[in-house]
């Protein structure tokens, strides 16, 4: 049974692999730290967070959504000199407007303990939350829920972490609003399952900044390089019911998101249209059975889909960076395969992760509930640098999106 704690309480941890997960009603940026006993990190590797998703020696992860985020950490494995393991998030918004935050301890698919912050008239935005701490060789847990000043570099800063300096980008370009010439008509095309891409060494330092398109800054354009590395593309939601009820912690819990039926949920999937310097065009997505290929054309390749809508690390699209001189745009979409047509509801967001840059991401809340599919974002070869441009425009299908842009591809009826 699960344990309710109140702030400074603590209780035993089995000695094993545990899960933390934060859950709130708005978005907030959690964060870990590894601690030794001076209460610093030893390095940049010991904080994960959204920009850096696993510790140096991979023994805590991140992963899941910003609204609905878990750390999972694997206790045995800890090295001698950590002493603590604190958990905490910031926010743009003081603590009194995100309203509920729920703390859960789980063991597997078992909450162990619940923590229920108290964020009523409190002007803090960032909050430590809780820490792993050892005690005489066993490991606790103490719900902490202590306020701190400021964002997340000063609390960062306060645990050790070296902050670098932002990242440098070439400056916003305007949005291109005619639509590519359309090509050929051509069958649609439409994933294997990896773990998100992780680098297993830490940068020299950490940084923290996250760029987010908006209506007001709709793109960003990244500097020619010879090699971008693996570029990434993460598709995350909430997962709703059909019943349209809000997406809140008091009315999910961890087993009905573990074991709710797929025909009782949301699923949303991620696919892209690819357009190649030699002027072939390629269709992505799990329908039809379209993943496509990172080491030869289209140098796209979509991961695993996630048929049960469960799976917390979303929906994943890799781009080859060193073939994006082959590249002439990869243009984003994500559709509601099952369930209401809701974007408000599912709280969709993409976030685009190219090496060395900030995360990337836009947020699909505007659309009209009666629509589908979002045309989210297109990356553009720029004479060599990438341009990411923001779309957001909502069609109730594959063919009335395609006809937008001009893409020209012939669409059928498909099912996974």
């Amino acid at each position: 049974m699960s344990q309710t704690l109140i702030a400074g309480a603590n209780a035993p941890l089995p000695t094993d692999n545990i899960s933390v997960r934060v859950l709130s009603e708005q978005p907030i940026d959690c964060v870990a730290y590894r601690l030794t006993e001076n209460g610093k990190v030893r390095g940049d590797g010991d904080m994960v967070f959204y920009g850096q998703t696993r510790s140096d020696d991979s023994s805590i992860s991140h992963r899941g959504h910003d609204t609905d985020a878990f750390f999972d950490i694997n206790l045995t494995t800890q090295p001698q000199s950590i002493e603590k393991i604190a958990l905490a998030f910031s926010s743009n918004q003081p603590l009194s407007q995100l309203g509920d935050i729920q703390l859960q301890v789980l063991q597997g698919a078992t909450v162990l303990m619940t923590c229920q912050v108290q964020s009523a008239n409190r002007s803090e935005k960032a909050l430590i939350l809780g820490e792993c701490y050892r005690r005489q060789g066993q490991w606790k847990f103490r719900f902490i829920s202590q306020g701190f000043d400021g964002g997340l570099k000063p609390l960062s800063e306060h645990f050790g972490v070296e902050i670098a300096d932002d990242v440098s980008t070439s400056p916003p370009t305007s949005t291109r609003t005619s639509p590519p010439t359309p090509s050929p008509q051509k069958s649609p095309q439409s994933l294997q399952q990896t773990p998100p891409p992780i680098s297993s060494t830490a940068p020299q330092s950490v940084n923290l900044s996250k760029i987010s398109l908006t209506k007001n800054q709709s793109s960003i354009n990244l500097k020619k390089k010879d090699d971008f590395g693996k570029i990434t593309v993460n598709l995350n939601w909430n997962r709703q019911t059909d019943n349209g009820s809000s997406n809140t912690i008091k009315k999910k819990g961890f087993l009905n998101d573990l074991f709710a039926a797929k025909s009782n949920g949301i699923d949303l999937d991620v696919g892209a249209m690819v357009h190649l310097a030699n002027g072939e065009r390629t269709l992505i997505q799990a329908l039809g059975d379209r993943f496509g290929d990172l080491q030869k054309a289209p140098y796209v390749l979509l991961r695993g889909d996630d048929r049960t809508g469960q799976n917390q690390d979303g929906e994943w699209l890799d781009i080859n960076g060193a073939r994006w001189s082959d590249i002439k745009e990869v243009f984003i979409f994500a559709f509601i395969y099952e369930g209401a047509p809701n974007w408000a509801q599912t709280d969709g967001i993409i976030t685009i992760y190219v090496p060395d840059q900030p995360p990337i991401e836009t947020r699909m809340t505007e659309g009209n509930n009666a629509s589908g599919m979002c045309a989210v974002a297109r990356l553009v070869n720029q004479n060599g640098s990438i341009n990411v441009e923001r779309i957001n425009r909502y069609f109730s299908g594959h063919q009335q999106m395609d006809e937008a842009f001009g893409w020209g591809f012939s669409w059928k009826r498909a099912r996974k």
